[in-house]
């Protein structure tokens, strides 16, 4: 039977049918895949913004119910368990054992077969690298029953291809990872007021050798010479053996329906930026807060993506080389802020120079803003096609985790070793994205 799924941004819906996976025993799924209709495709928890996590007319093999933790070492910091588990479960287990994640996304509901198909990064790229980075081993599952233990020494081919493959690979059965060690749940957090793009890679130099996380937040409704004025916000964990903090795990709302317009406008925009940074002016420049209400403020708030309405919202994040960084960042936020489609959450960060061991893995050294836009048609798909032409001139990338529109000739230019990619595709899987970006159903 097919059913209607949606991305996490609610711009994009296709019909699937869906086949839970629990059992994942080699016999038993050959025989699924006999039985299922249409091209395969892992499905963990559709946070994905665009389509990577949909396949239109395919089958969705849902991994939540591989949820089993295999092995704790909690002496070591070393954790198998299985790819269906969420992150928010993970931190569940290990953080009272003095244990965090070593890259975190800014949502832990997302799998960790997830977190690996998309290779993840967080606000500490610019040290840590990205999530693939820390992955030690994990088993890959093929359409024909092969399974292969996938690490940087063995079938490190299929290694490369699976850290940011989309899914595309075959299924994640199982995975470890090493964590990092912390003393408590909280950080200590500073937070600065910058007034442009200059004044932001200023602070950015400043802080990246002495501050673990880092990340912005800016106006994209801002205009010369406050281009790209922003909130600078710098962490590190608390180092208290037994910090005597009170816990302030941040209460969870939950936004009740989907209205028929998009609550984000530009009166609400501006209303919005001159309260955020009001606020952000007025209050303490340094505090702690708990690892959850500083790497998850979102989550505090289950379906904020309703907010956008019915037609939803479409996410785009790039990087950009430093070379060409502030001039093209500049150039990007000009077109943004002239077209008035400012963005509700306009994130700007500077990615470091660890490298993905994955092949199509999207983070590269250089800066990176990520963008959210209400789907206002055809007026929206010109600008991104417009900022398009600025990262493919710089020589950067975009998101495919993120991305619902961009366009093969686009995702050609910008990920040239995908040709290489595809001859690791089981060829049983494909996925809507796939299929956009390349015109090949495989």
């Amino acid at each position: 039977m097919l059913n209607n799924y949606r991305s996490w941004g609610n711009y994009l819906e296709f019909k699937n049918h869906k086949h839970s996976i629990s059992l994942l025993d080699s016999k038993n799924y050959i025989a699924l895949n006999k039985l299922t209709s249409g091209k395969l495709l892992p499905y963990g928890n559709g946070r994905s913004y665009g389509d990577v996590c949909l396949n239109d007319r395919g089958t969705l093999l849902d991994t939540r119910d591989l949820n089993d933790i295999i092995h704790f070492d909690s002496k070591k910091g070393i954790l198998k368990c299985e790819a269906g588990l969420l992150l928010a479960d993970i931190l569940e287990l290990i953080m009272p054992h003095g244990w965090f994640l070593p890259v975190t996304p800014g949502t832990r509901f997302v799998t960790l077969g997830g977190a690996i198909a998309n290779d993840i990064h967080g606000k500490n790229h610019h040290g840590s690298g990205s999530f693939g980075c820390h992955l030690r081993s994990f088993e890959l599952l093929r359409s024909d029953g092969v399974r292969l233990q996938c690490s940087d020494v063995e079938n490190k081919d299929f290694f490369s291809a699976t850290i940011g493959g989309l899914g595309l690979t075959g299924v994640i059965v199982w995975a470890e990872i090493s964590l990092k060690p912390i003393n408590n749940e909280f950080l200590d957090v500073e937070t600065i007021c910058f007034d442009n793009l200059e004044e932001f890679f200023a602070l950015s130099k400043a802080s990246n050798e002495s501050f673990e996380y880092t990340v912005s937040w800016i106006d994209c409704l801002a205009k010369k010479p406050h281009l790209g004025k922003g909130v600078f916000i710098r962490a590190n964990h608390n180092t208290n053996l037994h910090s005597k903090i009170k816990k302030s795990i941040p209460r969870v709302f939950n936004f009740p329906f989907t209205p028929y317009f998009s609550l984000i406008n530009k009166s609400s925009l501006r209303f919005f930026n001159t309260l955020f940074f009001l606020k952000s002016r007025l209050k303490s420049k340094k505090e702690q807060q708990h690892v959850y209400s500083f790497f998850y403020p979102l989550d505090s708030i289950r379906n904020w993506n309703r907010i956008y309405g019915k037609k939803g919202f479409l996410q785009y994040q790039c990087v950009i080389p430093n070379e060409n960084a502030c001039n093209i960042i500049e150039k990007i936020l000009e077109k943004i802020s002239n077209s008035g489609q400012g963005s509700f959450l306009s994130v700007l960060k500077v990615f470091g120079e660890k490298k993905s061991p994955g092949m199509l893995s999207f983070p590269q050294h250089g800066t990176t803003l990520a963008l959210d836009f209400p789907n206002k048609g055809k007026k929206l798909l010109k600008l991104l096609n417009e900022l398009d032409k600025l990262v493919i001139e710089s020589h950067g990338a975009i998101y495919p985790a993120k991305d619902s529109r961009m366009s093969k000739k686009t995702f050609q230019t910008l990920f040239p070793a995908w040709q290489e990619f595809s001859d690791f595709i089981d060829p049983e899987f494909s996925s809507s994205f796939w299929r956009r970006v390349t015109g090949v159903d495989i």
